[in-house]
């Protein structure tokens, strides 16, 4: 049943943010013809998407919950790519978006994906980061000292 919330969760926030609103509101064409910068923004795309697949599975099967915030992971998630991002989902919807852009060459998909950035930030540092705070306490405390918010340097 987790795996089923998981995956409509997966459909309707970043199914929406990443091919529904993209498609229905920014209609760009594709380029005519492919350059390397198509078969990088392929490249980005598929990174994007296994990494969403990923923490979806470590959300789903280490943290026993979805990552929706309506039905968290009762467990702090910090396998995987965790160990690396404290928001690595959130960067992989990002390097779709970015994906996006670079394939169409369009100015309007990188404004877009910088306003999805803003959002993001925002959410995490006004909702998510309070609440797995009080839910977690000094084990996310601890984890948020090891680990960036974005991505490691290293």
């Amino acid at each position: 049943m987790v795996a089923l919330k998981t995956l409509l969760f997966t459909v309707i926030v970043p199914g929406t943010v990443t091919v529904y609103f993209p498609l229905l509101y920014m209609r760009v064409e594709p380029p005519s013809s492919w350059g390397m910068l198509q078969w990088a923004a392929i490249l980005l795309g598929a990174v994007g998407t296994a990494i969403y697949a990923r923490c979806a599975w470590d959300f789903t099967f280490a943290g026993l919950g979805t990552p929706a915030p309506i039905d968290p992971p009762r467990k702090l998630v910090m396998r995987g790519l965790y160990r690396r991002s404290r928001n690595p989902m959130y960067v992989g919807v990002l390097s779709i978006l970015v994906a996006e852009a670079l394939f169409l060459e369009s100015v309007r998909h990188s404004l877009y994906s910088a306003a999805v950035f803003a959002a993001f930030q925002s959410f995490i540092v006004f909702y998510e980061e309070p609440h797995l705070r009080q839910t977690f306490g000094e084990a996310y405390l601890r984890y948020c000292k090891a680990v960036p918010r974005w991505v490691a340097s290293k």
